[in-house]
């Protein structure tokens, strides 16, 4: 059987707001069955407390069990949902459906690399695990057991890695208490750094990008020289596994659409951005035509203050802003930045990029259709 991806895009009303994914499957657009990611952009703070996450997914869980027939625990088995919260400045409340169906030819591709997914899922990780090299080894075999799902037989046909993670929570932080086990971080907020960055570095020795022995356990969340060009994780309080999503190409599919990545070296790299477009087929600056538009299927990101304090030798005060998240100013920086190049607000901006891009960048992907 040849596949073929799909990738599809609709607005969200609220984090609860299913409507429009319900609207292509009554039109036939695409059948549930089909539907193996859902990437979403919620309207919540992003941070430890961002319930907006959980609650579009338990609204997406409860849709698939009725339209599919099973149960919620049996949806989150088959489908794994990446739900990024934060839409600050103009980024606007999405879903980015991923679907695989069988090509109508069945039996033969064009040759050329095209779009191929993969997903896997780790188990469940005890507070003590999270942020830690455990965390690094099941993500990484994960991130393997997705390329083989995906018949990317190369690491370097991969060009986007999406990892959901777990956090810790008072009540996890008090279950390690109860059992004498000491977790990476007392600081709740500060654990999603930590398990974003293991899952990051996961994801690079998966990769190749790193090897074991350049990854102490002591260098996760402090050694911003380790890093994955192709890794974006993003942590919630609604698991305790990791769900990762492998997005690359291989001559083992069939269709139209193609992923391409760069990697911005800071918040304003734009010309990582259209690096990453023109490698996708997409070349119209200084701002997408609406031929080119049409075609954009995705963009997917990473959003981050660097730790210095400076872009290019001018102060921001991201960290230091003691009412508004530094994650959340970053998110807005970067939207507006790949907004106002692809000419859509619909992109998925993702803040934290512990070890995912150098300091104060990050990676960026882009699938279009050919």
């Amino acid at each position: 059987m040849i596949r073929e991806t799909l990738v599809l895009r609709v607005p969200t009303r609220d984090p609860g707001d299913v409507a429009s994914l319900e609207a292509l499957f009554d039109s036939g657009t695409i059948a549930p069955e089909e539907v193996v990611a859902i990437f979403g952009k919620t309207e919540g703070n992003g941070c430890v407390n961002d319930f907006t996450r959980a609650y579009s997914v338990d609204m997406l869980k409860y849709m698939f069990a009725e339209r599919l027939g099973c149960s919620r625990d049996d949806v989150a088995k088959r489908i794994a949902m990446v739900m990024s919260g934060g839409t600050e400045g103009g980024l606007s409340p999405h879903l980015l459906i991923v679907g695989v169906r069988e090509h109508p030819d069945g039996h033969a591709t064009n040759g050329l690399p095209t779009l191929a997914v993969g997903t896997a899922f780790t188990r469940d990780f005890l507070p003590e695990e999270q942020g830690r090299m455990i965390m690094v080894h099941e993500t990484a075999r994960a991130v393997r057991r997705a390329m083989d799902t995906a018949g990317i037989e190369t690491i370097d046909d991969v060009h986007f890695v999406q990892v959901k993670c777990p956090l810790l929570t008072s009540e996890r932080i008090a279950d390690a208490h109860a059992r004498d086990q000491v977790v990476v971080t007392e600081d709740t907020y500060a654990s999603m750094g930590y398990s974003r960055g293991a899952s990051a570095l996961g994801a690079a020795l998966a990769l190749g990008e790193l090897t074991e022995d350049q990854i102490p356990e002591s260098a996760i969340g402090t050694d911003w020289s380790l890093f994955s060009g192709r890794a974006s994780a993003s942590a919630g309080i609604e698991l305790l596994n990791c769900e990762i999503i492998v997005l690359g190409n291989s001559t083992q599919w069939a269709g139209d659409r193609v992923i391409a990545h760069d990697v911005m070296q800071d918040a304003i790299d734009s010309p990582a951005l259209w690096r990453a477009l023109s490698g996708a087929g997409l070349d119209s600056p200084p701002q997408l035509d609406d031929s080119a538009r049409a075609r954009l299927d995705a963009v997917l990101c990473k959003a981050e203050p660097a730790t210095t304090g400076e872009i290019r030798g001018n102060r921001h005060i991201m960290i230091d802003d003691s009412d508004i998240n530094a994650t959340r100013h970053a998110r807005a920086v970067v939207g507006g930045m790949v907004a106002g190049a692809v000419g859509r607000t619909d992109v998925f901006v993702s803040g934290g990029a512990e070890h995912q891009g150098p300091d104060g960048g990050g990676p960026i992907a882009v699938i279009a259709t050919r």
